[in-house]
């Protein structure tokens, strides 16, 4: 085809980039689309879907108390909660009779999008959201890691990657290193931009890890601040004696992470934390708890008084390691994660404590790599990203139906405080109650429909995660998930996933939550108690 003239070459050029551009775009939504996953009004489905709902006749449980109510949602927001509600025909209705109406879960510890040991997670804040939701949890608390150092670049980067976010999220932030730039950033972080909590790893030495003198300022600089202090709690300088060891022994499979860092090290490392932190007087919280020797020390603490939580999560609660053992090594490497998978009996042991309330809320560290990441350790387990697809892993979407299978099927725990473990305390913990976790009037309408009576298979055919993969593969239950509702709006329903990137929104989150009620009279009274300065004369000659 011939022009006439340059302009008009061009012109046709460009109408063929837009077409391709809108093929391209229509192609990608489509195969969301085919997944499950609908791109908003591309798949069908209108994104300003009603934003009046009735849920009628459902069995309400928050975290201390249950009741058959009605739930009314308009834009949003539930406007009431009681019996026998009447509605108008523009409202669209949910049936909940015989079923339980519940606050949406938060998962507490998540890493979506992230680089880690030369890798990157394959969850980003879409598919990772996305499969969240399709499990009943509607919020998530993602952990942004600094870009050399600097926490404002590391947030600019997480801001970026969370504009395709479909569900609620809010932000810790991870510190890597310690000095006065590093402390000014936390000031702003608190201030200015909505995060109350900072994580110090213990571990990870040389990269991540910081020691005892710096973890001491960073306690009381989050004391200042009103923010909650947070560990990854092994011994650094002892799991790198450790994985020397395995070495040495020539064991460099997967089963070498585990036998490198044992729970000895996560014991210890959570009792000086503890320490430290009471020293201070400023609240602790510390992740991922994966053994009877770091439980006890928290027990401990709190039986002592001292403010201190503790977080398992999914894996610890329901595996053991003897996968790690496997003679396949894409099948033993699935359950590398850092503290690792523990001996049949730990995990028992978690859930009496989960169950007693030494332990407080159930996380899932989702931060999943795939079988071919995996592989790059396939000569030295110190190189497997360490990370299964259910806790330093992928649990995001089942960590809502293992623990009601686990804790609730058994009668280890009610149904109110199922609510309180997997929602309630978190949103208590990070100051955004009853914004979130609750089921009343005023609260954000993110909400779950529970069948108790329904049963649930796990598997990496039906998973929405990217992961390749599922360590729960196969595990069935009863107690699924039916509905869940997300701003208002439904986008889980008949085992179809309706969710649309940019719809989720950032929840800022204020400093000083209720861990911190007491703390200024309590110094008080351990200043009081010094009787010092001693006032001493001196002889005159």
């Amino acid at each position: 085809m011939a022009y006439s003239s340059s302009p008009q070459r061009l012109l046709h050029l460009l109408s063929l980039i837009l077409l391709l551009f809108a093929f391209c775009s229509i192609s990608e939504s489509s195969q969301f689309c085919d997944a499950g996953f609908g791109y908003g009004e591309s798949c069908g489905v209108s994104s300003s879907s009603s934003t009046k709902l009735l849920i009628k006749g459902g069995t309400v449980v928050n975290a201390h108390e249950m009741e058959v109510a009605d739930v009314y949602v308009e834009d949003g927001i539930i406007v009431a909660v009681r019996p026998n509600i009447k509605v108008g025909d523009d409202v669209t209705v949910l049936e909940a009779t015989g079923k339980f109406v519940m606050p949406g879960g938060i998962d507490p510890h998540t890493h979506l999008d992230m680089e880690f040991m030369g890798s990157g997670t394959i969850d980003d804040f879409f598919s990772g959201q996305a499969a969240a939701l399709a499990g009943g949890t509607t919020m998530h608390i993602d952990f942004v890691i600094p870009v050399n150092g600097s926490l404002l670049s590391g947030l600019e980067a997480y801001e970026k990657k969370s504009k395709k976010s479909c569900m609620d999220y809010g932000f810790h932030m991870a510190i890597t290193k310690w000095d006065e730039v590093v402390s000014k950033e936390m000031e702003i972080m608190v201030n200015e931009k909505g995060i109350n909590s900072f994580k110090f790893f213990m571990a990870y030495k040389g990269s991540f890890m910081i020691n005892d003198e710096l973890l001491l300022q960073a306690f009381k600089k989050c004391k200042s601040l009103g923010a909650l202090a947070m560990v990854h709690a092994e011994n650094g300088d002892a799991v790198y004696e450790g994985q020397r060891r395995m070495i040495e022994l020539g064991i460099t499979g997967p089963e070498g992470h585990a036998l490198s860092r044992p729970p000895v090290l996560e014991g210890e490392a959570t009792a000086r934390a503890i320490k430290l932190a009471g020293f201070v007087n400023t609240p602790l919280y510390v992740v991922h708890v994966m053994s009877i020797d770091a439980m006890e020390e928290i027990s401990k603490a709190r039986k002592s008084g001292l403010k201190v939580i503790g977080e398992p999560v999914v894996s610890g609660l329901v595996l053991n390691d003897s996968w790690l053992w496997d003679p396949d090594f894409i099948t033993a490497a699935k359950y590398v994660m850092s503290p690792p998978i523990r001996a049949a009996g730990h995990g028992k042991a978690l859930q009496a404590a989960l169950s007693m309330g030494t332990l407080q809320l159930v996380g899932t560290d989702h931060c999943t790599f795939n079988s071919t990441q995996k592989a790059l350790g396939i000569d030295d387990f110190q190189k497997i990203p360490n990370g299964v697809n259910g806790s330093h892993r992928n649990g995001i979407e089942e960590r809502m139906h293992l623990v009601w299978d686990t804790m609730v099927e058994s009668g280890q725990i009610s149904v109110t405080d199922y609510v309180r473990v997997t929602s309630t305390e978190c949103a208590r913990i990070f100051n955004i109650y009853p914004r979130k976790g609750a089921i009343r009037a005023g609260s954000d309408a993110d909400i779950i429909i529970l069948n108790p009576n329904s049963s649930f298979e796990i598997s990496a055919k039906s998973h929405h995660s990217r992961s390749d993969t599922n360590v729960y593969e196969g595990w069935r239950g009863k107690g699924k998930v039916e509905v869940t509702i997300s701003g208002g709006r439904v986008v889980w329903l008949n085992d179809e996933l309706k969710v649309f990137p940019g719809s989720g929104k950032y929840v800022e989150m204020r400093p000083f939550s209720y861990l911190f009620n007491g703390i200024g009279k309590a110094d008080a009274k351990y200043l009081s108690s010094l009787k010092a300065p001693v006032k001493r004369f001196r002889a005159t000659t």
